[in-house]
């Protein structure tokens, strides 16, 4: 019997399976989370309980005092990447459904080729890539024009900031922060973020204990989908390598979706499946990248930053693609 299974053994198999599901299912648990917490007290708690789960790791690897010299980018990385995106996600879901907040972020690929575009890089704006930024807007045009009312509008402007955010992440990581070990970045975005909404989150926090499917859902977003879900990842990568794990970037829209609609029963028509199609495959012409004979790939050892080097599920279930410095 092989211990192989669709090419990758079963343990890589079990990691894949496992982050396609957890970086899915945030969008769910924010939907539920909101309905009795603030943006800022969610966004609070879930980073302070994250932070708190990954500080004994990254201590005990010796994690956090290179990122010293490069607080300053350390400390921008934080807000464009944890901060700011995470507090416009959850306000933007007590106005639209889980599943069109997933829909919309797989859309990050896009607007992340088109600031390759500005900062400069060794990727052509070829014809393949023009396609793939008109399927994946035409997408989005479906999605906003057939499932969002005037009294969204400010919704998808929040989403389309995160997005946004999303895709001038891997920017400061692989042009500043590249040579960082990832698990220190992450544990120190996490902990700035939660040192930051702090005051607003513990003000705006309810006086009375929240029903048990919001406690349930906090616990979900710190533990499951922010502290072990790195770790996991980290481990999908050494497991079956940067390019393969990339993958988990076209099914994670999918699972917020099937959640959405399934838990809470949010609609699902065929604006949804076309937008959806569009997104994904204009994601893919766009950001897809020839492989030349001199490329080797990035080998995960203690110490290396793994961040840079692969299109990377960000904590919240974004994705965005980072490459070494010197390569958009």
């Amino acid at each position: 019997m092989t211990d192989r299974v669709l090419g990758m053994t079963r343990k890589g198999l079990a990691l894949f399976v496992a982050m396609s599901i957890i970086w899915g299912t945030p969008y769910l648990l924010i939907k539920v989370a909101v309905e009795e917490l603030s943006p800022v007290t969610l966004v609070f708690l879930r980073t302070g309980i994250g932070a708190l789960l990954l500080l004994p790791l990254a201590i005990g690897a010796g994690h956090l005092r290179p990122l010293l010299p490069k607080w300053r980018w350390v400390v921008v990385f934080a807000l464009v990447e944890v901060a700011a995106p995470w507090v416009l996600l959850s306000d933007a879901e007590r106005h639209i459904s889980s599943s069109l907040a997933g829909l919309l972020i797989a859309a990050t690929p896009l607007i992340g080729a088109v600031l390759a575009l500005f900062v400069g890089g060794d990727d052509r704006l070829d014809s393949r890539r023009v396609a793939g930024l008109l399927l994946g807007l035409g997408g989005v045009a479906v999605l906003l024009g057939l499932d969002v009312t005037g009294g969204n509008i400010g919704a998808v402007c929040e989403m389309g900031l995160v997005a946004v955010c999303y895709a001038t992440g891997p920017l400061i990581i692989s042009r500043r922060l590249f040579d960082l070990p990832s698990i220190g970045v992450i544990t120190a975005s996490l902990a700035l973020s939660a040192i930051l909404y702090a005051p607003a989150g513990l003000k705006a926090a309810p006086s009375s204990l929240p029903s048990g499917k919001v406690i349930a859902s906090v616990a979900g977003l710190a533990i499951v989908c922010t502290a072990l879900a790195f770790v996991l990842f980290f481990a999908l990568i050494a497991e079956i390598g940067p390019v393969r794990a990339t993958v988990i970037t076209y099914v994670n829209p999918a699972v917020a979706v099937f959640l959405g609609v399934v838990l809470l029963h949010e609609p699902f028509g065929a604006s949804t499946a076309v937008g959806f199609t569009l997104i994904l495959l204009g994601s893919y012409l766009a950001t897809r990248r020839a492989v030349t004979p001199q490329e080797v790939p990035l080998e995960v050892e203690h110490g290396t930053s793994v961040l840079c080097a692969v299109e990377h599920p960000t904590p919240s279930g974004g994705h965005y693609s980072t490459r070494p410095a010197g390569r958009s």
